[in-house]
């Protein structure tokens, strides 16, 4: 007979091993700021998140779910309405399932290759308003997934506390509840971005991506490039050059037709009255084009949004004689369109090119920097050339954010800090952090060089400049991809981001122009200490966003002269009014005055012309890298 002993060592040994101990599916709520990684997400446990915003304004979190030992098939998920002192639902309420990415060289020497949340298939998407196949999904045992949640705040929704439940099923009769509960502000955000945005798009990605094909027809593509220009106003971003180039000049009554209500503010997007920022020309540069371009659009009221690049990072992609023959000839022909140009202070000064540009644009690493030249902040540098009327600072960022070169990594970039990026296999924290930045700097625009660099296989490849996601922000919406009947665009998870950096910009400017721009500056200091440290810390953008909510409600509570979100101060509206491109006089170096002879100006077309084919090529991105 077993002893005792014997007989509770052997009930010890089955109830350790008795399969009751293995672990089940979870689902909790979860904030915008994680990356909910397949291989390496731990079960949480929260059933409730906290949400604050403003009217007209979006927030977002994530439901996440993990497999446990078992796995999770058949999963759907729902999220009928948000009830408060009004009904949240229907388009402003928009469930997502995460698709992955997998990379397979990574953006940092230090990471890890592996599968990363990016692209986000609608339940429902947002520009045909048709069923997609977000659902229903399966969460693999031992594996994660998770649903993005976007909540839309109508313009009137009244201010109050509001209260939705995300249900989630999965096949067995499993079924979990997060909550979500969200506080609306007393605050209108502006449905037309403070801060200038180009976002660039390249249409043949758009025509190869969705079509098969290069060589699609202005009837094929037009409404698709409306379609990714709506989708992007409602993450707050501008597509500045989406109508054909050639044949030129357009048809201006074809062009009003597609462009005229993005630029009017009466296309039907989520947020009413949305406008594109800038526009720009991108047709042939002869007299004819730029004065026939200027002529249409001053007739329609939108000339104050519309540029011209004379250059683009001199003297890598052009060289600076280029530049000052395309800048004299803008200058002669159109002196009315503002030009950009992408380059520096020490460029600007060490070449003459202040009174040829209207809109500066340097590299985030050049206008906060670690290499000679740009150690420390430059922003005192462009003082001189912003005190002429009609010139604007903006910034950008490239894949100098993490090296260009194949092989390179920038130094800075190290766990917890390094340079902002929308790169998919960096932290949420860096694609946030842009507009922060150009807060910082007084910047008034952003511009990113291209969103569908790697649009054509942007489900399976976006390895682009060194880096994956570089040039690429949208995915191709395609009825064999994601459903339905309609080819529409797809958000990525870092434009989202890139939206709550734009909103974050809205309470640091209305803090600012409410009374106390040193707490704006400060909150924004504290949390990006230079541009080469911003933390990969959410929880603490989401913080400092809290304290900048805090403080705009203390300074126009019970003060009815205080500035509302949105509008521009007397002062400040003063001087916008004054800041508009005016009589240059004669330019310098090759340039000629308004007084010359058109014959003066044919050496300058020329020039002019080549630069311009160098950009056009440019433009024309390959569907992958080489």
């Amino acid at each position: 007979m077993p002893t005792i002993r014997q007989c509770g060592l052997g009930w010890l040994s089955l109830f350790m091993a008795w399969p009751v101990f293995a672990a089940g599916p979870a689902v909790w709520g979860e904030g915008m700021m994680v990356k909910v990684r397949p291989d390496d997400t731990t079960p949480g446990s929260a059933t409730e998140v906290q949400l604050t915003a403003a009217r007209n304004e979006f927030v977002s979190f994530q439901v996440a779910l993990h497999g446990g030992d078992t796995g999770l098939q058949g999963v759907r998920a729902r999220l009928p309405t948000m009830e408060g002192p009004a009904t949240l639902m229907g388009p402003d309420v928009t469930l997502y399932r995460q698709a992955y990415l997998t990379t397979r060289q990574t953006s940092e020497s230090w990471q890890a290759v592996g599968r990363w949340p990016d692209g986000l298939v609608p339940d429902t998407d947002e520009i045909a308003r048709e069923a997609r196949n977000a659902f229903p999904f399966d969460v693999p045992a031992n594996e994660a997934r998770a649903i993005w949640v976007d909540v839309h705040v109508p313009q009137d929704a009244p201010p109050g506390e509001y209260t939705g439940t995300v249900t989630v099923e999965g096949e067995g009769g499993f079924l979990r509840q997060v909550t979500a509960k969200l506080t609306v502000v007393d605050a209108v955000m502006p449905s037309t971005s403070s801060l200038s945005t180009a976002f660039l798009l390249s249409p043949v990605q758009v025509c190869r991506a969705h079509m098969g094909r290069d060589d699609c027809s202005a009837s094929e593509l037009q409404p698709l490039l409306a379609r990714y220009e709506q989708l992007a106003l409602e993450h707050r971003l501008t597509l500045p050059g989406l109508f054909p180039r050639e044949p030129w000049r357009p048809s201006w009554e074809d062009f009003d037709a597609t462009w005229g209500p993005f630029l009017d503010g009466t296309a039907p997007t989520r947020l009413p009255g949305a406008r594109m920022t800038r526009l720009e020309y991108e047709g042939p540069l002869t007299p004819d084009g730029l004065r026939n371009f200027t002529e249409h659009l001053r007739s329609r009221g939108w000339l104050d949004r519309a540029y011209v690049q004379i250059g683009d990072e001199p003297p890598y992609q052009s060289s600076f004689s280029q530049v000052k023959a395309a800048g004299a000839m803008v200058r002669q022909l159109a002196p009315d369109l503002r030009t950009m140009l992408t380059t520096n202070s020490l460029q600007l000064k060490n070449h003459s090119l202040e009174p040829l540009v209207d809109i500066v644009v340097p590299l985030v690493n050049h206008l906060d920097g670690t290499e000679p030249d740009f150690v420390g902040d430059q922003t005192a540098t462009y003082t001189a050339f912003l005190s002429r009327p009609g010139t604007e600072l903006w910034t950008y960022q490239s894949c100098m954010s993490h090296g260009c070169p194949p092989g390179s990594s920038m130094p800075e970039n190290l766990p917890g800090a390094g340079w902002p990026s929308y790169g998919v296999d960096r932290s949420a924290a860096k694609a946030r952090a842009m507009e922060w930045l150009t807060f910082l700097h007084g910047g008034t625009g952003e511009l990113y060089y291209e969103t569908a660099g790697m649009l054509p296989t942007a489900w399976s490849d976006q390895y682009h400049f060194n880096g994956n996601g570089d040039g690429t922000l949208f995915y191709p919406g395609t009825p064999s991809a994601i459903g339905g009947l309609t080819h529409v665009p797809v958000a990525s998870l870092r434009m989202k981001l890139v939206r709550q950096g734009m909103q974050d910009y809205e309470w640091l400017k209305a803090v600012s122009d409410a009374g106390d721009p040193d707490f704006a500056r400060g909150v924004a200091r504290e949390l990006i200490p230079t541009a080469w440290q911003v933390p990969d810390d959410g929880a603490a953008f989401d913080a400092a966003r809290l304290r900048l909510i805090q403080r705009y409600q203390e300074l126009t509570r019970g003060n009815p002269a205080a500035p509302v979100m949105g509008t521009v101060p007397d002062e400040a509206m003063a001087q916008r009014k004054q800041s508009v491109p005016g009589t240059y006089g004669q330019v310098g170096g090759c340039g000629a005055g308004p007084g010359d002879s058109a014959a003066a100006a044919a050496g300058l077309l020329w020039a002019f012309w080549m630069l311009s084919g160098a950009r056009r090529a440019r433009r024309r991105l390959p569907a992958r890298e080489p």
